[in-house]
Formats: structure tokens, C-alpha cells, sequence
């Protein structure tokens, strides 16, 4: 029949197959964990191509890819990850927090630069599968976990601008220490007027490799100036989007409430799922459905804009309560100060770096993530 549309396979995860590394590597002690450095022993990896679609799944020995110099990836940035982190609580259950949403964006990111889509489900199920096979990577001081990075690349041998017709997705895991070993530690961000991150319509609001390497040397010049990371701005009003590469939240006092402010999801602001975890819980807290413990009750959540004029102005008036990132790495990033057009505008911590806001938020989030508060947000990976 003439203009019958095949249905190409997607991921199967039943199709799975394991081979097992003949060199396992020894476990490096928890306290010399740097984030990004330890590599466990195997990773998964699931080829597609736009002939057959998604082929059989591989969890084999971490190791090198094997690519053409001309693959359309390392031309034009056709490339997307995730970030998610697998946690063991005291009695050895491994759980992970939220991956239904990283698997959301990943698929999200994946249309917006014509990359294949896949099953969600299926591409969880075989994540879990990973985790069951590397669990003893995960270490068990409090704190720590199992970061995961699944990413997909472009891997046409193509010269071209255009949908690739071969791609790869995969998947590494490496055990992480707590972000900040030591306490909280607030941090200085610089509020470049000279860069933006994102403007509308662009790719701001997809997880994609193309959106952080632009980032580095803006980095560096902070760096020099005695800042931690970049404060992005937008516009002649100097919106307020990100800080570095983490959601932003400001509390300002608005009379007898707290007001928690976040940009709006406009498509400049990446879709974090802390970010929301964060909003779900304050909402909840007002809502009356979910109290948190220390959270004040007048608190007001609100995505708007808001300027770094706002924020001055909230300093000057001794209105600005707090300021903080929030991202997968380090959950909440306290701020105690911005340099803006030459002046710092400060802002208060806490005896122990965070705020009036935040700390309780934090306090929860990390209690859901390990598993001593109880929540659907923490899916079980083995028993």
C-alpha cells in the first residue's frame, strides 16, 4: 500500500542487554568525592537511527565512545542531558527524586533540536536497571548519592544543518559527596550587563549542551572580579533570569508577608525541577495542605519578573530578606551579595548561611530526597 506510515520501534526496555565488566574498579573513599570526576563501572547506551528506530539496549563497561570526526554533534552542538541522583536511606532502600520530570524535559529538549523522542517509562526503567547493577557506588555517609547523566548526541557522519539520522543515547553514573561538606557557604554573584543567557524564543528553557559552554568565559571574568558566578540579566531593565546555571528565588518583605519571587517560565528560564519542587512546597505551605515546619504562614509565591532596580530598592529599604539558587547539585545556594554596575548590593544570611525561607525548604527537600520524610516524589529503585 502506497503512503502507509511504518511505526519505527522505540525503546524496549525487555530487549535489554548486560555485560558485565571484566575489570571492576575499586571504590575511592567517600571524603576524596569530587563532583564529576568518579565514573562508576558500566553505563547504558540505546542507538537510534531514523531506518530502524530505537535498536537493543546495552548497560556494558563505562568506557570510550567511538565516533566519526564528522558527526553532526561535534559540529553543531546536537546534543542534550539530564541531571538526576539516586539516594540510599539508612536501611539501604535506593530511591530517586523526581525522574518523571527529568524524563519530561529530556524528550522537551529533544524536539527542540530535532533529536529522536523516546518512551519516558521505558528509558526510566532501564535507568533503574543501571542503578540496581551499580547500587554499591552509592555511599552510604549521609549526604551523599548516585548522580546520574543521561544524555542523547547527533552521531550522523554529516557535514550539514539537519535532522540527524542516526543518534545515541546514554547513560554514566558517579557517586557525589554533599555540595557543601563544610556548612553552607553563601556565594557573590556579578550581574553581567555585557552577556545574557537567553532571550526569547531561543533555547533558554531546554536542558541543551549549546546553552553552557557560552557561559564559561563569563564565568572567568567574574572569577577575576572576586564573584562565585554569574548573575544573569535581561534587557535594558536588567531582569533577573538565573544564577550560573541554577533557578533564582528573592524574598522580599511585603508588609506583615513574605513574598517568594521566581521568574516566570517565559522560555528564557530552564523548567528546573527543583525549581518547582521549591514552588510545590510553598504552595502547599499557604495552601494550608502540606505544612512546613519554621516556614512562615504570611508567605506569598509568586513567577514574575522582577529587576535588579526592584532589588536595590528592596535593600535600600531594608525589604530584601533573601536570596538563593536552586539546581539538582547543590539543591539550595544561598546568596549574600551582587555586584551591580560597580556596587555590591548585600543581602542577609543566617548564622549558618541560610534564610528565613529557604532553610525550611531545603530542610524538607533533603528529607524527601533521602527518605526520613516520607513522599511521592521519591521513587523506589530497589527494595
Amino acid at each position: 500500500m502506497t503512503g502507509e506510515v511504518v511505526a519505527l520501534p522505540n525503546i524496549q526496555a525487555d530487549r535489554l542487554q548486560f555485560i558485565q565488566t571484566e575489570k571492576p574498579r575499586s571504590h575511592p573513599p567517600s571524603k576524596s568525592l569530587v563532583f564529576g570526576h568518579t565514573f562508576t563501572d558500566h553505563m547504558l547506551r540505546i542507538p537510534w537511527s531514523s531506518l530502524e528506530g530505537w535498536g537493543t539496549p546495552e548497560i556494558g563497561p563505562y568506557g570510550p565512545l567511538s565516533l566519526e570526526p564528522s558527526c553532526t554533534v561535534l559540529h553543531y552542538a546536537q546534543t542534550i542531558f539530564e541531571g538526576i541522583k539516586a539516594y540510599r536511606d539508612e536501611h539501604g532502600k535506593v530511591t530517586l527524586f523526581r525522574p518523571d520530570m527529568n524524563m519530561k524535559r529530556m524528550n522537551t529538549s529533544a524536539a527542540r533540536v530535532a533529536l529522536p523522542t523516546f518512551d519516558s517509562d521505558a528509558l526510566l526503567q532501564l535507568i533503574k536497571k543501571l542503578i540496581h547493577i551499580e547500587r554499591d557506588w552509592i555511599p552510604r555517609e549521609p549526604g551523599h548519592s548516585l548522580y546520574i547523566r543521561p544524555t542523547m548526541i547527533g552521531t550522523q557522519k554529516f557535514i550539514g544543518i539537519a535532522p540527524p539520522s542516526e543518534a545515541l543515547l546514554f547513560v554514566i553514573c558517579s557517586p557525589v559527596g554533599p555540595y557543601y561538606p563544610d556548612g553552607f557557604k553563601p556565594i557573590a554573584l556579578y550581574g553581567t550587563t555585557d552577556y545574557i543567557r537567553a532571550a526569547p524564543g531561543g533555547t533558554g528553557a531546554y536542558k541543551l549542551g549549546v546553552n553552557y559552554a557560552p557561559a564559561v568565559m563569563p564565568q572567568k571574568e567574574a572569577a577575576k572580579l572576586g564573584y562565585t558566578q554569574n548573575l544573569w540579566l535581561h534587557g535594558p531593565e536588567h531582569y533577573l533570569t538565573e544564577v550560573g546555571t541554577m533557578n533564582m528565588f528573592v524574598v522580599l518583605k511585603k508588609g506583615d508577608a513574605f513574598e517568594l519571587v521566581t521568574p516566570p517560565l517565559d522560555g528564557m528560564i530552564l523548567p528546573g525541577v527543583t525549581r518547582d519542587s521549591v514552588l510545590s512546597l510553598a504552595r502547599d505551605h499557604v495552601a494550608g495542605t502540606y505544612k512546613l515546619p519554621n516556614l512562615p504562614d504570611n508567605l506569598i509565591v509568586s513567577e514574575r519578573p522582577i529587576t535588579m532596580k526592584e532589588v536595590q530598592e528592596a535593600e535600600a529599604s531594608g525589604n530584601l530578606v533573601e536570596l538563593f539558587g536552586s539546581g539538582t547539585a547543590a539543591i539550595i545556594s544561598p546568596v549574600n551579595r551582587i555586584g551591580y554596575l560597580g556596587k555590591d548590593v548585600h543581602i542577609p544570611t543566617g548564622e549558618d548561611g541560610m534564610g528565613t525561607v529557604s532553610r525550611p525548604i531545603w530542610t524538607e527537600l533533603v528529607g524527601r530526597q533521602m527518605g526520613s520524610i516520607p513522599s511521592e516524589w521519591s521513587v523506589p529503585v530497589t527494595a
